[in-house]
């Protein structure tokens, strides 16, 4: 296999790789079913066994037995000690407990590799913080001298840091901020027994979904990029690197299903993992909350740098680990050659996942999608699209009048351009009655105070809606 790499890269390490008739190879990946941004590095490859379909079996594999192993984890911590043990070979995980991995394998005299991106935002959208229904707190300002918790050393926590220092709140003296994994804040939050919880993907709109709490932050307003991403023990990929790379060409294969079908596959991660397929949908569906990216872009590569730094300020490790040597990309662009697939190109590419609908209400092709929204009705297998929240609530207001349940109602961020589950979401209405949908009830106020409108919850905003677009 030639893949223009000089002889002291990948191309060597194919060349020297040993495997032997009879031998028995083990595959052991770690990942993170419930972090639903790792399903195409995890979940989805082992459901629909996409890895048997792209190991090596000819040349000096011709006749190997793989073994191979899957083990879920709930954070990236045990998933590294695991990997460092030499219990497993792939791990899937976020920038900031992907630079624990990387640290950690240092310090044992070891080495680990961030072979790829998985999913994640260049802008930070998908991490978020979350206060308790009932809470009268309506932003991150109002949290000084409140309790959050967040799971340490996590993407999320690196966002909060970050996040109140931006707001002149300092994490030491201003805030209480302990330890909680998202299984255990979410039942704190339940009982009112912290003032806000900070989160990665899903649980920052996994517990607002569900009723129990209200998004106040996105990632996306800190501007500051976040992932999940693969990871490989560097002596095993030096040992097999085609095995590396048919490994990525399941997780490309993965993404590619998932863009075809968001709905069939995001019913399949529910069933996996209990996580409601609305809220897969929301990240995996099109114009996402997140962007699945295999390609390393600048800003991932930054995020890294980022974390590894503060993390080395938290004194979490004082290692030597930098980006550059712990990021290593030719595995991944073997993966896109032998996948047919363009990886300069991608790399250069920053949409979304694309919407290439008809406005259901309408019939018309939506060509703007600053104010896409979209429903789900139970028993359909897939989800409605509309160019605007008003034709969207018309609609439903036609389903539900017909005896029909709504499962999710999406709307759009007109500031920050994310999906937003829109019974969660502040409106502002102008002149006209069209609506702009926004996380924050501020954005909202300020929107509407510059174009002579008027501030309306989802409640109000589906009633007027919906007269506007039957007046239509």
């Amino acid at each position: 296999m030639n893949f223009r790499l000089p002889l002291t890269g990948l191309a060597l390490a194919f060349a020297l790789s040993a495997a032997h008739a009879g031998e028995t190879i083990r595959v052991a990946l770690g990942t993170q079913d419930t972090t639903i941004n790792c399903a195409t590095g995890g979940l989805l490859i082992r459901e629909l066994n996409l890895l048997e379909k792209y190991l090596p079996r000819d040349g000096k594999y011709k006749d190997v037995t793989y073994d191979i192993q899957w083990k879920n984890f709930t954070s990236g911590a045990p998933l590294t000690n695991e990997m460092v043990a030499d219990k497993l070979d792939f791990g899937a995980m976020a920038d900031f407990p992907g630079s624990l991995n990387g640290a950690a394998h240092l310090k044992a005299g070891k080495k680990s590799i961030f072979l790829s991106v998985l999913s994640g935002s260049t802008f930070g959208s998908g991490n978020g913080i979350v206060v308790p229904t009932a809470s009268s707190v309506q932003s991150l300002a109002e949290l000084k001298g409140k309790q959050i918790s967040v799971p340490f050393a996590s993407t999320s926590h690196g966002m909060l840091l970050r996040a109140l220092k931006a707001q002149g709140i300092d994490p030491e003296k201003d805030v209480n901020i302990l330890t909680q994994a998202p299984e255990v804040a979410g039942s704190a939050l339940q009982a009112n027994k912290i003032d806000a919880h900070a989160d990665f993907v899903p649980f920052a709109d996994l517990f607002p979904y569900r009723g129990f709490a209200r998004k106040i932050y996105d990632g996306a307003q800190a501007n500051t990029p976040t992932y999940h991403g693969t990871l490989v023990s560097a002596e095993y990929a030096k040992k097999y690197p085609e095995i590396v790379v048919a490994y990525l060409r399941a997780a490309l294969e993965a993404h590619r299903l998932i863009t075809a079908e968001p709905e069939k596959y995001s019913e399949l991660i529910a069933k996996v993992t209990g996580i409601e397929a609305e809220v897969n949908y929301l990240f995996h569906g099109p114009l996402g909350l997140q962007t699945r990216d295999f390609t390393w872009k600048p800003e991932y590569r930054q995020a890294l740098a980022t974390s590894i730094d503060t993390l080395r300020i938290l004194k979490r490790h004082d290692s030597d680990l930098t980006a550059d040597t712990f990021i290593d990309d030719q595995y991944i662009r073997a993966a896109f050659k032998q996948s047919g697939l363009d990886y300069d190109a991608q790399l250069k590419a920053y949409d979304k996942s694309p919407l290439k609908a008809n406005d259901h209400l309408t019939g018309k092709p939506i060509t703007d999608f600053k104010r896409v929204a979209q429903v789900w009705v139970e028993g359909e297998p897939l989800v409605r699209h509309y160019a605007s929240p008003e034709n969207a609530f018309a609609d439903a207001k036609k389903v539900t009048a017909a005896g029909r349940k709504i499962r999710v109602i999406f709307a759009h961020d007109d500031t920050l351009g994310i999906k937003l589950l829109a019974n969660q979401a502040w409106f502002a209405s102008d002149a006209k009655g069209q609506l702009r949908a926004f996380l924050l009830k501020d954005s909202a106020t300020a929107w509407a105070a510059a174009n002579k409108g008027k501030v309306v919850d989802f409640a109000a905003a589906r009633d007027t809606a919906t007269r506007v677009a039957l007046a239509k």
